[in-house]
């Protein structure tokens, strides 16, 4: 197949005999053929699939990879070769960051501008301290965490599939290439966007409201291509978990909070009262029941607060608890000035 500078070569060629290539900026232009090498050395050293050819519709994103100025004026952005364009941004940028990096991404719902800043300060790591605070994933429940709190897992595709599903069964009778079938995708897309915007959202504000109670939070390490591919890969997708930990980490490190990953083997077996292995457990036993101590709690707050336990001896240090407004932060308990109003509803 033929590599970036072969087609580095021909796009020239083609420039010359396509002239309306020359409206797009050079290096837009390039980063396409960036993209398309490395999809084809992923096809020969990882075993992916051949490159999709990308359409009109399909092609969703492009980027400016250098500026050499602040494109930014207030209200304002300014792109090579398109001249200002009208932009609302979601946050200020923070001062001394540099533009480096535009992305153009076309969604259902409008044109959005991505961008990547950089920054010569360097940000340290997060210490351990403050009350730990184990979680266990599931199915069942969305989480449960070692505070024996047990959240509900939001259904978040099952509330719009009969309509979804009847778009798509229009979408099968539409003529290919027709307008109509094009305004069909677009409200099929836009209704997929509502129901990850509202996944992301629920992600953001539970991951908020886990920071607000601990100050080391601990999770499994598993790899959730595993569970998409079993019996109940549906509702995995759904419920979106490997987002969940991305955005936890995220936001824990932006608020502060130690953020780790504990082994994920025998969390639901062993007990975390007295530390013995008590053997496989069927999906149906809900409640773990250690027939040593006796200690009997809810089989996913038990496997939280095995993660807790695991976590703790990871960081290998005495826990100290800080102080928040008179309370301690981390401590579940009615501090409204600690906690606010940041429990997500649920």
């Amino acid at each position: 197949y033929p590599n970036y500078k072969i087609q580095a070569a021909n796009l020239t060629k083609a420039k010359k005999a396509n002239p309306e290539l020359k409206r797009i900026n050079a290096q837009v232009l390039q980063q396409v053929l960036k993209t398309l090498d490395r999809a084809f050395k992923n096809m020969k050293e990882q075993g992916y699939g051949f490159p999709r050819f990308k359409n009109l519709y399909r092609m969703r994103s492009f980027v400016f990879p250098q500026f050499k100025t602040n494109p930014i004026n207030n209200e304002w952005i300014k792109l090579p070769k398109i001249g200002l364009v009208k932009l609302r941004l979601s946050r200020p940028i923070p001062d001394g960051f540099k533009i480096k990096q535009v992305r153009i991404v076309r969604r259902a719902s409008g044109y959005f501008a991505m961008l990547s800043l950089q920054s010569e300060v360097s940000v340290p790591d997060t210490p351990p301290r403050g009350h730990p605070l184990g979680i266990d994933v599931g199915l069942d429940k969305f989480l449960a965490t070692s505070d024996n709190q047990l959240i509900e897992r939001p259904r978040f595709l099952k509330k719009l599939h009969s309509k979804l599903k009847l778009l798509q069964r229009r979408l099968k009778l539409k003529k290919k290439g027709s307008k109509n079938k094009h305004k069909l995708n677009c409200q099929i897309a836009r209704l997929h966007q509502k129901i990850s915007d509202t996944r992301k959202d629920f992600h953001f504000k539970l991951a908020n409201y886990l920071c607000d109670q601990a100050g080391m939070i601990f999770v499994e390490d598993l790899d959730f291509r595993t569970w998409a591919k079993g019996m109940l890969g549906k509702h995995t997708l759904d419920a979106g978990f490997g987002q969940f930990f991305d955005i936890l980490a995220w936001v824990c490190w932006k608020r502060g909070v130690y953020f780790g990953k504990v082994d994920y083997r025998y969390t639901s077996q062993i007990c975390p009262n007295c530390g013995i292995n008590t053997g496989k457990k069927d999906l149906s036993e809900r409640i773990h029941k250690c027939p040593e101590c006796h200690y009997e709690i809810n089989r996913d707050v038990s496997a939280a607060q095995v993660i807790c336990q695991r976590g703790i001896t990871a960081v290998g240090q005495i826990v100290l608890e800080n102080d928040c407004v008179g309370g301690l932060s981390g401590v579940y308990n009615n501090l409204d000035k600690c906690f606010g109003s940041s429990k997500p509803k649920l």
